[in-house]
């Protein structure tokens, strides 16, 4: 049940087991695959970030906090219903709600205020930051991507889409999975718009995130494994 993936600034990585009940916990993996738990006890820990030298996670598993873990201790940032997505721009967090009736939030932790982005989201997955400070986010139900505007009415930037769920901002352009069990895709709408696939017929992928120069790690639930993605020297 691998979901969320997170990189820290040695290379570390962080890997949740999305299971329910309390049953879940966060792994970090050994150089030779190893895991090595640090926090346990989560109902479906999905989305993690890493912020200000520790771990950002969410949980899927109802009205439950998102958690920050630094130095092997967690506490408690905010409470939110069904978080899916987590991601931030260096100072903010941002977060979804995978639900019917979700919403987009935005929690400032020198402040502690939680502020609602929009709300009447339809399963809302994937949150993701552009360095150009851009903000993007993914509705399963609705099968689109957004990009959300301070003033409202935020535009369509992909649709038509088998349930995407994760989407994370590069260099590259943003890059989306589709979390459904058969058939789904990697997707990678690159700065000039232009929407690739970079894989298919893939089994419940989850979260991709850099972890050096051209290379990209992807979690695939469906098949219980982390896939390593990187460009060919002729740049395909």
């Amino acid at each position: 049940m691998i979901s969320a993936l997170a990189l820290d600034s040695q290379g570390t990585l962080f890997v949740s087991q999305e299971l329910p009940d309390c049953m879940g916990k966060i792994l970090r993996l050994e150089a030779d695959g190893r895991g090595t738990e640090v926090l346990t006890g989560l109902s479906k820990p999905d989305g993690q970030v890493m912020f200000r030298d520790g771990l950002v996670t969410g949980q899927e598993g109802g009205a439950l906090p998102v958690l920050w873990l630094r130095d092997d201790h967690s506490e408690t940032l905010f409470e939110a219903d069904s978080v899916e997505g987590v991601a931030t721009d260096g100072h903010l967090l941002y977060a979804i709600e995978d639900r019917p009736q979700g919403r987009l939030l935005r929690y400032g932790p020198d402040t502690r205020q939680l502020r609602v982005l929009r709300e009447g989201l339809d399963e809302g997955e994937g949150v993701a930051v552009c360095p150009d400070g851009r903000l993007f986010y993914t509705e399963k139900a609705k099968g689109w991507v957004k990009q959300w505007q301070p003033a409202g009415q935020d535009p369509l930037v992909v649709e038509s889409l088998n349930t995407p769920g994760f989407v994370v901002c590069t260099k590259d352009g943003v890059w989306i999975t589709e979390d459904a069990t058969h058939g789904t895709r990697l997707l990678l709408l690159d700065p000039s718009g232009h929407l690739q696939v970079i894989l298919q017929h893939l089994r419940a992928p989850q979260a991709i995130v850099p972890f050096d120069s051209g290379r990209y790690l992807l979690a695939e639930q469906g098949r219980n494994r982390i896939l390593e993605i990187f460009r060919l020297p002729n740049g395909s």
